[in-house]
């Protein structure tokens, strides 16, 4: 038994899955399934973003931004789950315990501002493609990016630190795979309704206010898609925002379920099952999105291969599985 802040702790025990043994077994195998194919993923679109110029504009380069937040922020909820599953251990010290719930929270919150500002950048290119240039210009679009960072970081630095100041009366073992910042707080036996409130106030900011200015860059958007004369413009258009349409709706979709749910829905199960598609399906997904629906990414991806003396070996064996299954 524990008694005094979370700082007297000098280690967690993770529950995770170890309830359900078989259960434990699949979720560790999907897992590194998405961690490995995020990692690969998000490398090759963060890489080809950077070699090749064509890409060397505002939307690949929040695109980038976005892709190393899913890097890190997978990294920082999957890779102690994945190392103590391998090694036996539930365990994870103090600081690393901070780390983790502080790195996986910032990364998460510094993305849902980046989505809402890329929404912006989506705004000025179909309603203002002329003055797109000047608008969004190389200072503003890294004062965009500094500025999703900063904002993320220090919401989250405030949420930690007082979150660290409440009094733990009990046992030291977190009923989660991760120190998800949730989970902690059910381990506190003291009244938590300030840093509740707190929280609320910071997740209201993070989550519902990004979603609404990306209703509304959408609302404007759509209106002039509408306004298009040709067929093939307003298909254009669209195609534009689809990929980052599908990413608002899978990030945001699974964040408001799991800070923004009703407290009379308390199920740890459900939070641990969220936590999982919040963490990693969504990270996954996103550089499959961007390149499987982006004509761009793909031709840039087609000029690196064919530059690379391995590529034109590879691009002549995907033509020819190409052409036989088309026999």
């Amino acid at each position: 038994m524990f008694q005094g802040n979370l700082t007297s702790v000098t280690v967690f025990f993770l529950l995770g899955f170890s309830h359900y043994p078989k259960v434990e077994v699949i979720v560790f195998v999907l897992c590194l399934l998405m961690y490995l194919i995020t990692l690969l993923g998000n490398i090759i679109l963060i890489s080809i973003t950077i070699l090749d110029s064509y890409l060397h504009k505002p939307m690949y380069f929040f695109l980038s931004n976005l892709s190393f937040l899913d890097i890190w922020y997978t990294s920082s909820a999957f890779t102690p789950m994945l190392t103590n599953f391998v090694t036996g251990e539930n365990t994870i010290s103090f600081v690393g315990c901070v780390a983790q719930m502080y790195f996986s929270l910032a990364m998460g919150a510094t993305e849902c501002v980046l989505l809402s500002l890329m929404a912006y950048d989506r705004y000025v290119a179909i309603c203002n493609p002329l003055r797109y240039p000047i608008i969004m210009n190389k200072k503003v679009c890294l004062q965009i990016a500094a500025g999703s960072w900063l904002t993320g970081y220090l919401t989250t630095l405030v949420e930690t630190v007082f979150v660290l100041q409440l009094s733990l009366c009990g046992h030291n073992t977190i009923n989660h795979f991760a120190c998800e910042i949730l989970a902690v707080l059910k381990l506190v036996c003291v009244d938590t309704s300030m840093v509740e409130l707190l929280m609320l106030v910071i997740t209201t900011l993070i989550l519902p206010m990004p979603v609404l200015l990306i209703c509304i860059s959408y609302a404007f958007i759509l209106s002039n898609i509408l306004r298009i004369s040709s067929r093939g413009g307003r298909s254009k258009a669209f195609s534009t925002c689809a990929a980052h349409l599908t990413v608002v709706v899978l990030f945001f979709g699974t964040a408001l379920s799991m800070y923004l749910k009703p407290s009379a829905v308390d199920s740890q199960e459900i939070d641990k099952f969220i936590a999982l598609v919040y963490g990693g399906l969504t990270p996954m997904l996103n550089p499959i999105i961007y390149s499987l629906r982006n004509k761009e990414v793909k031709a840039a991806m087609k000029r690196l291969l064919i530059r690379n003396p391995f590529g034109t070996v590879l691009i002549s064996v995907l033509n020819n599985i190409r052409a036989s299954t088309l026999i």
